[in-house]
């Protein structure tokens, strides 16, 4: 998507993309990053915030998920706990067939930096709360763990989440286009082939209202890390889709089994560490 400032304008987009699934069930639905809200800046985010579990803009997206019989993962939503809240969370919310909101992920890692791009410079803490929880759901499919965008930097959520059970980590994103183009797919295909998950990310793209430039290229990758589909090149709202099959994932996890030599290693390093003491 290039979302829009205007969460009903970027409902619109979303409703006409949603038109176009193929019919398959069960079926994973993951929007970007900042979805509903985009291109303003961050403390427009904070003045159309609704609290969590409230508001038109969650019921509307429950009523997709509900009328398409999907799971929909809206990521980023701007949700605050109270009124008086200064800042809101970045919430990435997972809606089931039936509408109800399954599962809020906040985003724990914060994007503040300095970028050779257009804004230059990126302080997302200054609105946004960071999350503390590592979040998964259990869905018809397996179980689902989320990230989001900078996230994928830190390989240590992802490998928590694959600990938590994920079979499939959806990642919501805006990626700018300068660091994009040098990291998203290597990033993303490492975070699926360390944690032998497939990965599904959802991606902004093009140049947004306020000049923000984002690199697109939304995602879906099966647990050996291999690209199923993706967005590649397009600059205008589309959807890529991909069959995963699951059961592949049982037999790469035998064939290489990183989370009980991961188990066996971390015992050896902290054995290692306390006789240091």
């Amino acid at each position: 998507m290039t979302s829009l400032p205007t969460p009903r304008d970027n409902l619109k987009i979303i409703e006409q993309l949603l038109g176009q699934l193929p019919p398959a069930r069960p079926q994973l639905v993951v929007l970007p990053e900042a979805c509903l809200c985009f291109g303003a800046g961050d403390k427009q985010q904070r003045e159309v915030a609704e609290i969590f579990a409230e508001g038109e803009l969650q019921q509307r997206l429950s009523e997709l998920a509900k009328q398409h019989n999907i799971y929909l993962v809206a990521g980023t939503v701007p949700v605050i706990d109270s009124q008086d809240d200064a800042k809101f969370s970045a919430a990435s919310l997972v809606y089931g067939p039936n509408g109800d909101c399954l599962a809020r992920y906040n985003k724990i890692h914060l994007f503040d930096v300095d970028v050779a791009d257009n804004t230059k410079q990126y302080r997302e803490s200054k609105w946004t709360e960071a999350g503390r929880e590592v979040v998964t759901v259990a869905t018809e499919f397996g179980v689902l763990g989320l990230a989001v965008c900078y996230d994928v930097r830190f390989p240590e959520l992802f490998r928590a989440l694959r600990s938590a059970g994920a079979e499939v980590i959806a990642l919501p994103s805006a990626f700018t286009k300068v660091t994009g183009a040098a990291h998203w797919e290597v990033l993303t295909r490492a975070r699926a082939i360390e944690q032998q998950c497939a990965l599904v990310a959802g991606a902004q793209v093009g140049t947004h209202a306020n000049g923000r430039e984002t690199y697109g290229h939304a995602l879906v990758i099966d647990g050996w890390g291999k690209v199923l589909s993706a967005c590649d090149g397009q600059q205008s709202p589309c959807l890529s889709t991909a069959s995963v099959d699951l059961n592949k994932l049982g037999d790469i996890r035998k064939n290489i089994p990183v989370a009980k030599h991961f188990a066996s290693s971390k015992k050896v390093i902290h054995e290692s560490s306390q006789s240091g003491h």
